[in-house]
């Protein structure tokens, strides 16, 4: 039977604004296994934004239980909800949350400084291998105002990988990026998630990053509408091998 990493059963979340209650979330219920590629997908209203906040323990929902790998996220202090966060959930952001004057060796290791589990002289060595499984071993010291907008969001998905959490949880991590770069990232998840078995929560609202996942859950005016199996999951690698070669991509030619 396959670990269930996520057990969301019939969430809610309510806001008060003035005197009027906004239903954010209307009883939504989920599951997502060890090892599966979601896509959590919703216009704006959806409530998508609030399922990411329980998702990622940055929030609480109002009814509803909600279990990340088996802990029940409600019954959690403050700091035992920041430790959870740390150990359990890699983030990844559409806008990178890159510290600008720390180089890319350093924002890796970030995450290590809040896990007492890890001693000084590992950090440095985990991030390095983290780098390397992103592709990035030879932009180490790269600050980020050195490093493309794609190989920013490597540095991020090497920061959300270094404490070996049990989900990667995205959000609008391809909003930023062009078209190329964007396919790109999605190869680089879709290798982690089938090479090196990690579960993967992809929150977008494009529905062209979405068949690279293979499963998808819609949601709408706070309620679950969609959850199917891809049956058909698109490879990023060949998609971004098929896009037209840009005159800008093209060999430039040597003059005499």
């Amino acid at each position: 039977m396959a670990n269930k990493i996520l057990d969301i059963n019939d969430l809610k979340r309510e806001f008060k604004m003035g005197s009027e209650t906004v239903r954010a979330l209307k009883g939504v219920s989920f599951t997502v296994d060890a090892g599966e590629f979601v896509t959590i997908m919703g216009s704006s209203g959806s409530g998508k934004t609030t399922m990411l906040n329980i998702l990622g323990c940055l929030d609480q929902p109002t009814e509803g239980k909600y279990l990340l790998d088996g802990v029940d996220v409600k019954t959690l202090s403050r700091n035992e909800l920041a430790k959870l966060r740390n150990r359990k959930i890699g983030f990844v952001f559409q806008s990178y949350n890159l510290l600008a004057r720390t180089s890319a060796l350093e924002n890796v290791e970030l995450p290590l400084l809040y896990n007492a589990d890890v001693p000084t002289k590992e950090r440095k060595e985990k991030a390095m291998h983290a780098l390397e499984a992103v592709g990035l071993a030879e932009r180490m010291n790269h600050l980020p105002n050195q490093l493309s907008g794609g190989q920013q969001q490597r540095v991020a998905i090497a920061r959300a990988l270094v404490n070996e959490p049990v989900m990667i949880l995205a959000d609008e991590a391809t909003g930023n990026l062009d078209t190329k770069t964007s396919y790109e990232i999605m190869a680089l998840l879709q290798e982690l998630n089938k090479e090196k078995g990690k579960t993967i929560v992809f929150v977008t609202h494009e529905p062209d990053i979405a068949v690279f996942s293979s499963r998808t859950v819609t949601l709408k005016d706070g309620r679950v509408i969609k959850d199917y199996k891809n049956e058909n999951v698109k490879s990023a690698k060949d998609t971004l091998a098929a896009l037209p070669v840009e005159k800008d991509d093209e060999p430039k030619k040597e003059t005499a």
